[in-house]
C-alpha cells in the first residue's frame, strides 16, 4: 500500500501532530511519501495557460508539479493536511493546487483519481475549518474523487500541542485515531466507489468536450478525452 501525504505548511505544529497520529496506524504496513509545502512544492502558478492549451510538460514549475503528480497517482491513499490561514488553507497549498488545474474534470482528469480515497485533516482557532476543507476538496472532487473524507478541529484558546489541556489533546487524538483505524481496515486493491455526483460532473463535462469537439478537433481537451474512449462507452471508474 502506498500513501501521499500533501503537508500545507513545513512548521510542526498541531496539524503535524495529529497527521503523524493518523499516520501511526500505518506505520510498518505502507509505504508513505510525505511533501512538505512550500518547501517541496512549485512557485506561484503565472498564468500562462501551457498547461490547458497545449501541455502541462511547459509549465515552468514542471519538474516539481510531475513529481508529485507521480507520487499522488501511484498513492492508495492521499493525506492533505493544512492549518486555517484567515478562513482557508494554506498560501502553499493553494499555489500547488492551482497547477493541477489541468487536472480538473473539464480539462484532461487522469483516470487513476477516479478510484481513489483520500483524507483531509486540518484544524482552526475558532472557525475556518469548513471553508480550509473546501479549498481542497473542490480540488480532490474535480480530479474524480469521490471518495474524502475530513478531520477538522477547533481550537479555542491555544496553538500548541504541548499546552492543550490533557482532556482536549486525548478528545483529538482519539477523535483521529478512530478515523485512522477506519481507512486502516479498508482493502486498498479495491477502488472506491464513484457516486453520482462525480458521475455527473463527468456526463456534463463529456457534453461539452464533444461540442467543442465539433467545432475545433485539434482542441487539446477534446483530444485526450476521444483518446481515453470517454467520449464512447469507455469510463474512468469500473462499473
Amino acid at each position: 500500500m502506498k500513501i501521499t501525504v500533501i503537508n500545507g505548511t513545513e512548521k510542526h505544529g498541531i496539524t503535524y501532530r495529529l497527521k503523524e497520529i493518523f499516520l501511526e496506524q500505518f506505520k510498518g504496513k505502507a509505504e508513505i511519501t510525505e511533501f512538505y509545502l512550500p518547501k517541496d512544492g512549485p512557485g506561484f502558478c503565472i498564468g500562462c495557460t501551457q498547461c490547458f492549451r497545449d501541455n502541462q510538460n511547459l509549465c515552468k514549475d514542471a519538474a516539481c508539479v510531475q513529481k508529485i503528480e507521480k507520487a499522488l497517482l501511484e498513492a492508495d491513499l492521499l493525506v492533505f493536511t493544512s492549518p486555517a490561514y484567515v478562513f482557508h488553507t494554506t498560501g502553499a497549498m493553494k499555489a500547488l493546487l492551482d497547477h493541477f488545474g489541468y487536472r480538473w474534470m473539464p480539462h484532461r482528469p487522469a483516470k487513476e483519481m477516479f478510484g481513489k480515497r483520500a483524507v483531509i485533516i486540518t484544524q482552526c482557532l475558532g472557525a475556518g475549518a469548513s471553508s480550509t476543507v473546501k479549498d481542497i476538496k473542490d480540488s480532490l472532487s474535480w480530479w474524480g474523487i469521490s471518495y474524502i473524507k475530513k478531520c477538522s478541529f477547533k481550537l479555542m484558546s491555544e496553538i500548541v500541542w504541548d499546552n492543550l489541556p490533557d482532556k482536549k489533546r486525548a478528545q483529538l487524538t482519539n477523535c483521529i485515531t478512530s478515523m485512522a483505524r477506519k481507512f486502516a481496515a479498508i482493502d486498498y486493491s479495491k477502488p472506491a466507489r464513484t457516486n453520482l455526483i462525480t458521475k455527473a460532473k463527468f456526463y456534463m463535462v463529456r457534453a461539452l468536450q464533444t461540442d467543442l469537439g465539433k467545432e475545433n478537433p485539434e482542441y487539446t481537451d477534446f483530444k485526450y478525452w476521444k483518446a481515453n474512449g470517454w467520449l464512447y462507452k469507455t469510463r474512468p471508474w469500473k462499473a
